[in-house]
C-alpha cells in the first residue's frame, strides 16, 4: 500500500471544496475554490484537487466514504465517485455518517466521511469527538464556500449569519490532532498529505512504509531492565490489556509477552476483542465489581500488574472503585512507561517495550494457577416455562451460540455493554463498543460502517430502544447497501442505563412499532426481514430463520422484555457511578 507521504504530479482545477479531516486524534483541512494551476505542477487532463484527495483516500485503504450531500460539497462528491476503488455511501444524516466512518475505521484501520459546510460540519462533530476519544483515524471532509467569499464581509447560508467563516474550524480544533485550510494550489497537495499523514501517525492503525516514531534505544533498554527487576521480584504478577492496544497496533506484542511470561491476563472492558479470548491464560474482563467472575479477585490480589494502554475513567473504574495500588503497577502508555512510584521512561513505544520485556522476564504462572483453583463455572439461566416472557439472560444465551469467526458483535451503550461483555468470543469473532465516549445511538451508524468494511463478517448488533430512536434512519442505508447484519432491538421501554444511575420520568420514552418502522423504511425495496419476539420459542424460530432462509438479508429482530429486566452488573455499576456522580463538593 502506498504511503500518504508519496509526492504527486497531479494538478488542480477550480474546485469549490472545504476539507476538514478529524481522526482518532483528528485532522482538519480545508480546500476552497482556486483559479490557476501553478507552473511547478505537471497537469494531467483529469487532474483536480478533488481527484488528488480521492486517490489519497484509496491509497491509505479507504474503499467506502460515508456522505451527506450539500451544495458546498457536490462538486467534490463528483470527483470522489469518479475515482476507481472509492465507493460513496450516502447516509441519512451527518451524525450517522460520522458513526459509520467510526465503525469502518474499527474494522478497516481508517475511515472517511464527507459533509457540507458548517450546517453539516457541526452536525458531525459529536461522531468525530467519539472517534477522537477512541483513538480512531476518521477523516472528515467538509465542503466549503468559494474562496472569493472570504474576507468580503458577505453573509452566506449554512453559517450562523456572520461573515467570519472560521467557526466550524475552531470547533474541530479541540477534537482533532491537525487542522489545515487549503485555499490555494501552491501547497494544497502538501497540506492534504500532511493532514492525512498526521491522522495515521497519531493512531497508527496499520502498517505503513514510513516509520513515524522510533523508541529511544537507551530509554527502551532502561525501561525493560527496570520492569524485569520489578516483575521478577513479585510472586503473582498479572497483565491487563487496555483500549490503546488498538491505536498502537500492540495487540500481537501483548500476546507475545503473555506467551513468554505465563502470567494470567485480562482486558479492561473497552479492550474486549483486542486480544484473543481463546488464549489458555485469558481470565476475562477486569472491570472491578462488575467484571468477569474471579477475574477482579486475581488482579486486585496480585503483587504486580502490567496495564498496557489503559484508560481509567469513571466508567471503566466503576465510579473510581477499583482496588489498585500505584506502587504495584507498571503503566505502559503509547510512548511512555511508568513503573510503580519509582521511575518513568519517555520515548518508549508500547509495542517495542512489550516485545523486549517478553525476551527477558522470568516465566511465572502463579496467578493463573490461583485462578484455576478458585474458578467455578458460570451457571446457565433458569429454563423458561412454555411461552414465558423472554428474559434478557436467555436472549444472550442464544446470541452466544450464534457467534463464530464469521461474525462480529456491536454493543450499544446501555445494558448491552454488560451483557455483551459476558459473551465468549470465538477466535476471529469481532467485537466493538464505544465506552470512553458512550454516545447513545452510536451503534446504528457503527454497524453500517463495520458491515460495509468487512462484508465477509455478519454483524450482530445489540441495540436498546432508546438508543435506536436517536439514529434509526440509517437502517435505510444498510438496506440500500445490501447488508446482511442481524439487529437485535431490545425493547424495554426506556433508557435503562440511566434508570440505574438516576431514575426519573425523563427516562421513559414513547414506544414505537419498531418492526413496522423498519418495514416502512424498506418499503418493498431491498432485502430486509423483520419480526417481534416475546418468548424463547419465538426467539429460537427467529434465529433459525435469520441464519437460514434469510441469511443473505438484513434481519431486524425486535425483542420485547420487561422494563426492569437488567443484568446484575448494570445494577451494581449504576449504583457506584451514581455515588461518584453525586459526591458533594470538596470544601474550599
Amino acid at each position: 500500500m502506498d504511503t500518504v507521504l508519496t509526492t504527486t504530479v497531479d494538478s488542480c482545477k477550480p474546485n469549490n471544496t472545504d476539507i476538514a479531516s478529524p481522526t482518532g486524534n483528528g485532522t482538519v483541512f480545508t480546500i476552497q475554490d482556486t483559479h490557476h494551476i501553478p507552473s511547478t505542477v505537471v497537469a494531467a487532463p483529469d487532474a483536480t484537487l478533488g481527484r488528488h484527495l480521492a486517490r489519497r483516500l484509496v491509497q491509505i485503504g479507504v474503499g467506502d466514504v460515508f456522505s451527506v450531500p450539500g451544495d458546498f460539497n457536490l462538486t467534490l462528491l463528483d470527483h470522489l465517485i469518479a475515482e476507481q476503488g472509492l465507493n460513496n455511501v450516502g447516509c441519512c444524516n451527518e451524525l450517522n455518517a460520522g458513526y459509520a466512518a467510526d465503525g469502518y475505521a474499527r474494522a478497516h484501520g481508517v475511515g472517511a466521511c464527507v459533509v457540507t459546510f458548517t450546517v453539516g460540519g457541526l452536525s458531525v462533530l459529536n461522531a468525530i469527538a467519539g472517534a477522537y476519544s477512541e483513538n480512531l483515524p476518521v477523516i472528515c471532509i467538509v465542503g466549503g464556500p468559494n474562496t472569493n467569499d472570504y474576507g468580503t464581509n458577505r453573509i452566506l447560508h449554512h453559517t450562523i449569519g456572520l461573515p467570519d467563516f472560521s467557526q466550524e474550524l475552531r470547533c474541530f480544533q479541540t477534537i482533532t490532532c491537525c487542522q489545515a485550510i487549503v485555499n490555494n494550489l501552491e501547497d494544497a497537495h502538501e497540506q492534504i498529505d500532511r493532514a492525512i499523514a498526521t491522522a495515521l501517525k497519531e493512531s497508527k492503525p496499520f502498517k505503513s512504509s514510513v516509520t513515524f516514531l522510533l523508541s529511544n534505544k537507551l530509554g527502551l533498554e532502561a525501561a525493560v531492565d527496570a520492569a524485569v527487576n520489578f516483575l521478577n521480584k513479585s510472586v503473582k504478577p498479572v497483565m491487563i490489556g487496555g483500549p490503546k492496544l488498538r491505536s498502537t497496533n500492540a495487540s500481537a506484542a501483548f500476546v507475545e509477552l503473555a506467551d513468554a511470561c505465563g502470567y494470567a491476563f485480562a482486558v479492561m472492558p473497552s479492550a474486549k476483542g483486542l486480544v484473543p479470548e481463546h488464549h489458555p491464560h485469558f481470565i476475562g474482563t477486569y472491570w472491578g465489581a462488575v467484571g468477569t467472575p474471579f477475574c477482579g479477585e486475581i488482579v486486585e490480589s496480585a503483587d504486580a500488574y502490567i496495564f498496557a494502554g489503559p484508560i481509567f475513567n469513571d466508567y471503566s473504574s466503576v465510579g473510581y472503585s477499583l482496588l489498585l495500588k500505584k506502587e504495584k503497577a507498571i503503566i505502559v502508555q503509547p510512548d511512555r512507561v511508568v513503573i510503580g512510584n519509582t521511575a518513568a521512561f519517555g520515548c518508549v513505544l508500547m509495542k517495542d517495550f512489550l516485545r523486549e520485556l517478553g525476551k527477558k522476564v522470568n516465566k511465572n504462572t502463579t496467578a493463573y494457577e490461583n485462578y484455576k483453583r478458585i474458578y467455578v463455572p458460570e451457571g446457565v439461566p433458569a429454563k423458561s416455562e412454555p411461552k414465558e416472557a423472554l428474559r434478557v439472560n436467555v436472549l444472550f444465551q442464544h446470541i452466544q451460540r450464534m457467534l463464530s469467526p464469521e461474525t462480529a458483535v456491536i454493543a450499544e451503550t446501555g445494558d448491552s455493554w454488560f451483557n455483551c461483555q459476558k459473551l465468549k468470543l470465538p477466535e476471529g469473532c469481532g467485537y466493538e463498543f464505544q465506552m470512553q465516549y458512550g454516545s447513545i445511538g452510536w451503534s446504528v451508524g457503527a454497524t453500517l460502517g463495520y458491515a460495509q468494511s468487512d462484508p465477509k463478517k455478519r454483524v450482530i448488533a445489540c441495540i436498546g430502544d432508546g438508543s435506536f430512536q436517536v439514529t434509526a434512519q440509517d437502517v435505510s442505508t444498510m438496506i440500500r447497501c445490501g447488508q446482511k447484519s442481524i439487529l437485535f432491538l431490545i425493547n424495554n421501554g426506556g433508557y435503562t442505563i440511566e434508570v440505574e444511575i438516576h431514575d426519573g420520568p425523563y427516562n421513559v420514552i414513547k414506544n414505537w412499532n419498531y418492526t413496522g418502522l423498519v418495514d416502512a423504511i424498506c418499503n418493498g425495496e431491498g432485502n430486509c426481514w423483520t419480526t417481534k419476539v416475546y418468548c424463547e420459542e419465538d426467539l429460537i424460530e427467529a434465529i433459525e430463520i435469520a441464519n437460514g432462509e434469510k441469511k443473505d438479508s438484513l434481519c431486524f429482530i425486535e425483542v420485547i422484555v420487561h422494563k426492569d429486566d437488567t443484568s446484575k452488573e448494570l445494577l451494581e455499576w449504576g449504583s457506584r457511578v451514581s455515588s461518584a456522580n453525586s459526591r458533594p463538593p470538596n470544601p474550599q
